[in-house]
């Protein structure tokens, strides 16, 4: 018993830490957004050194203000795209399992339907048809990232919804709302705070990825996309550290919300509440 305890607080710690070490990657990423855009061309394609600790870029932009800039934006990104998406699992999957086989049908259909179109090209396609930009990649990423997480809150709630205490209740006339509020969403939190997490790293890479090619965020905004993509016109002349750094806090962030994820359903116990 003791060990457990011991090991709940252990996950507790470590996913405080992690989530505090993204707050703060955020925070000094927006207070550094005005000085990554600022241009010295006395100072241009600098390899790392003390003054630069990520080097300067052709235009002498300091690298490592525009990298922690671009994963600022990368995160909030993903925090509007991976809260919102949750949410409209959350309803359309309580929907399709409590409101009958109607409400299933569509839901269902829905889902089916864009996890059948190829994920980043389904991103690209909103976020041109939406004017591209920050509001072209919060819904396209918004809109593509939400049927997985409805599934398994769908199966959820079937399962919950023939359990005996859910019968009882609604033998005895109470209200589907009151069901929902009070039977359902206390034994999806576990499930729905998971996936929501789990989200995020999705969002990052997909934001990433369609700026990269060009069909996210404008090309004055330091987003990692946009880094990317500029440093693979340099990398062949040597400057290495154009696309090391920014690809390599890239990928920290992802495996930072895959770790908290994983904390998370350690803390909750989610493998068990599935058994």
């Amino acid at each position: 018993m003791l060990a457990k305890v011991n090991n709940k607080q252990k996950n507790i710690f470590m996913l405080s830490f992690t989530f505090m070490f993204l707050i703060g990657i955020t925070l000094l990423g927006w207070h550094l957004s005005e000085s990554s855009l600022k241009v010295d061309f006395t100072q241009t394609n600098i390899s790392p050194n003390s003054k630069h600790l990520f080097g300067t870029d052709w235009m002498g932009r300091d690298m490592f203000n525009r990298t922690l800039s671009g994963l600022s934006m990368s995160i909030r990104i993903g925090v509007i795209t991976a809260g919102i998406s949750s949410i409209i699992a959350l309803s359309l999957g309580t929907f399709a399992a409590f409101g009958g086989k109607t409400a299933d049908g569509i839901v269902t259909w829905l889902i089916d339907l864009i996890m059948g179109i190829p994920h980043i090209l389904l991103l690209i396609l909103i976020s041109f048809a939406c004017g591209k930009g920050f509001l072209g990649v919060i819904t396209g990423v918004t809109l593509t990232h939400w049927p997985s997480l409805a599934r398994v809150i769908r199966s959820e709630v079937l399962s919950l919804k023939n359990s005996d205490y859910i019968s009882a209740s609604q033998k005895l006339g109470v209200s589907r709302f009151h069901i929902v509020k009070n039977h359902m969403i206390p034994h999806l939190l576990p499930q729905f705070l998971l996936g929501l997490i789990l989200l995020f790293p999705h969002a990052i890479l997909h934001e990433a990825s369609i700026t990269f090619l060009g069909f996210g965020l404008a090309p004055e905004q330091p987003a990692i996309g946009i880094i990317l993509s500029e440093s693979m016109r340099y990398l062949s002349t040597g400057k290495w550290w154009l696309g090391l750094f920014p690809g390599a806090f890239l990928v920290l962030i992802v495996i930072l919300f895959d770790y908290a994820g994983h904390n998370l359903s350690k803390i909750f116990n989610v493998n068990q509440i599935h058994k």
